[in-house]
């Protein structure tokens, strides 16, 4: 086959891998092991496991980061941004049209309460999140230690900073405490710089305008583009940082719209940083239809661009990269301080959806059949919003 029938047939793998990748990155992975791999050999399974930890290695949405990782390898940086659009934009245009569903609601005379319980749906889902981290990470008395502490501070304190100096912490904790030797071995490796100059003019000329031009999508596009570079560990953990900001700080959506979002992301296949479409349109509500579109489309670019950069600038010299044991050993304890954030999310956002006896049952039944009854994700909330219809 020619290169570019490759590409092709590639990119429609890529599209199938989208529109069939239900669950967050753990099944992501799953599915990219099956198509991409054992189907049709873009890539070995011993290079998927190793793409993943260097994903799991750097900030950004690691599932994505993965298969855009796959797509540079078979075809290079223009293959590897197609790939990208393909994997992530069906459901970013999905969630930017659900950014509407409020309004569509009003202007149709439906109650809202036909939603109430994806909220809480949405808390039980987070749960499981902090579950699974946890029962990974949770192995040491350091990465408890970590857990308790970053659980506890988050719970009463969410300026925007406290969360990435919680995950600095985690990671330079875990090292000190490592027994382990030779963590910083020297590596010589040769950066392609180009990747990382974009990564940071985009983060500082965004900043610099924001601070002088008073405008709602120039605001969105630098939060969530400093959220794409702050954050390590997927959707979920995106979750605190944006409630902070959107819900408690400026009150672009309720905790029950927000909530609502992401439950509704949870039944939807491909990347879960898609939530951010949905969050952006959210706050854009009042200034028009095409200022919302804009709002989802532009936050959707501003969380996603930086891992993709990072992928640039980290997957040519990987093979170097994955000698250094000192970024794994960090890793655990990010991971750790993760698993803590997810949890106090979770906590905070259940007080905040309502302490009912319904919605703790909601949040129970959720987290019953994901974790034992392991009911596909779209059919739980397909089951909440018929409930809510019911009822």
């Amino acid at each position: 086959m020619s290169k570019s029938s490759v590409n092709r047939t590639f990119l429609w793998d890529v599209l199938l891998c989208s529109l069939g990748a239900y669950g967050g990155p753990e099944a992501h992975f799953g599915v990219f092991s099956h198509q991409l791999v054992q189907k049709k050999n873009y890539v070995t399974q011993e290079e998927l496991t190793e793409y993943i930890a260097l994903t799991t290695l750097i900030p950004g949405p690691s599932s994505t980061q993965t298969i855009v990782a796959i797509g540079y390898k078979v075809g290079g940086p223009w293959l590897a941004f197609l790939t990208m659009l393909v994997w992530g934009l069906p459901v970013i245009l999905v969630m930017t049209a659900l950014s509407f569903l409020y309004q569509f609601l009003a202007d149709n005379a439906v109650s809202t309460d036909i939603l109430r319980f994806i909220g809480p749906m949405a808390v039980g889902f987070i749960a499981v999140a902090a579950y699974g981290i946890g029962k990974k990470t949770l192995t040491k008395p350091v990465s408890v230690a970590l857990f308790v502490l970053s659980a506890g501070v988050t719970m009463f304190y969410r300026e925007f900073w406290v969360f990435p100096a919680l995950l600095l912490i985690g990671g330079g904790a875990y090292v000190i405490a490592s027994k382990e030797k030779d963590l910083w071995q020297k590596v010589r490796i040769r950066f392609d710089w180009r990747p990382f100059v974009v990564f940071v003019l985009v983060a500082v000329g965004a900043l610099a305008i924001k601070s002088v031009l008073d405008n709602r999508l120039v605001w969105l596009f630098e939060q969530f583009y400093r959220y794409g570079y702050s954050i390590i560990g997927g959707g979920q953990v995106v979750v605190p940082y944006m409630y902070h900001d959107l819900v408690e700080r400026f009150g672009y959506l309720t905790s029950a719209e927000f909530l609502t979002g992401f439950g509704l992301v949870q039944g939807l296949p491909g990347p879960m940083f898609s939530f951010s479409a949905y969050a952006g349109g959210m706050a854009m509500r009042g200034f028009g239809v095409v200022p919302q579109i804009l709002g989802g489309l532009l936050s959707a670019v501003g969380i996603f661009l930086p891992g993709i950069l990072l992928v640039y600038f980290f997957f040519p010299v990987w093979e170097q990269f994955k000698q250094i044991k000192g970024f794994r050993v960090a890793l655990k304890g990010v991971s750790a301080v993760a698993a803590g954030l997810i949890a106090s999310a979770g906590v905070v956002l259940f007080l905040k959806s309502g302490v009912t006896w319904t919605n703790g049952l909601v949040v129970i039944a959720t987290g019953s059949l994901l974790l034992w009854k392991k009911v596909p994700a779209p059919l739980i909330v397909a089951a909440m919003l018929l409930l809510g219809i019911l009822l």
